[in-house]
């Protein structure tokens, strides 16, 4: 699993357990000589491993989104698509292993028709077995249809939220703009300001200077005449 952990780590086990078993259960139905009635109760393992694999696939799923880290859920539900790809691979394989089992049924089922009625009845047999088999595959993939359409919801929503978020990144980027531009006046203003500061206390200074030197020539004029 991409996320370190026990539950993830053991519902990835399960999920890999089920795959092999299912690829191994297709094969045996690829092999299935018959009769009718072991390639149903191959067919019925087969759909409990799917229904088995289906669950642990959705629990992968939940985990994925209650992480905490965007990246390691990013990293499982990338995993999750993979097993649901190989799911659907194993579903046409299923299929594909189906109907080349009920082929060489069919044509077994021929050749015994010609030996007699009990042949024809058992012919009759395996058409409604097809049918049924054939609607069960239906149903499953259906299950899966449904499954695959809640995820390219889910992805929608996902790119939905992704789209908001950079809407207000940018929003915040264009304040950030603007409130560096007022920092950058009020500094220059600032420097202005210091400048003029140390103007006047110099223009200050000079007229104290000038008001001591014209107070003292002027003592100096009345009590010191004769100087």
């Amino acid at each position: 699993a991409a996320v370190a952990g026990v539950p993830v780590r053991v519902c990835h086990q399960e999920i890999v357990k089920f795959d092999l078993e299912i690829k191994a259960a297709v094969q045996d139905i690829r092999d299935c000589p018959g009769p009718l009635s072991a390639l149903t109760e191959l067919n019925a393992a087969v759909k409990e491993k799917f229904r088995h694999l289906r669950g642990r696939i959705q629990e992968l799923e939940q985990m994925a989104k209650e992480q905490d880290k965007e990246s390691e859920k990013q990293a499982l539900l990338r995993e999750v698509e993979n097993h649901k790809k190989q799911m659907l691979s194993n579903q046409a394989a299923w299929r594909k292993a189906n109907l080349a089992c009920k082929i060489a049924i069919d044509n077994s089922e021929k050749d015994q028709l010609l030996q007699g009625r009990d042949s024809l009845r058992q012919r009759k047999t395996t058409k409604e077995s097809l049918a049924e088999s054939a609607s069960n595959i239906t149903e499953s993939l259906m299950g899966i249809s449904r499954m695959m359409s809640q995820q390219v919801q889910q992805s929608e929503e996902t790119v939905q939220t992704l789209a908001n978020s950079s809407r207000t990144i940018l929003e915040a980027n264009e304040e950030f703009k603007s409130m560096s531009g007022t920092i950058q006046l009020g500094r220059k203003l600032i420097t202005k300001y210091n400048r003029r500061e140390l103007t006047d206390k110099l223009l200050i200074f000079l007229a104290l200077a000038l008001f001591l030197a014209t107070v003292l020539y002027i003592l100096k004029k009345r009590l010191f005449p004769f100087l």
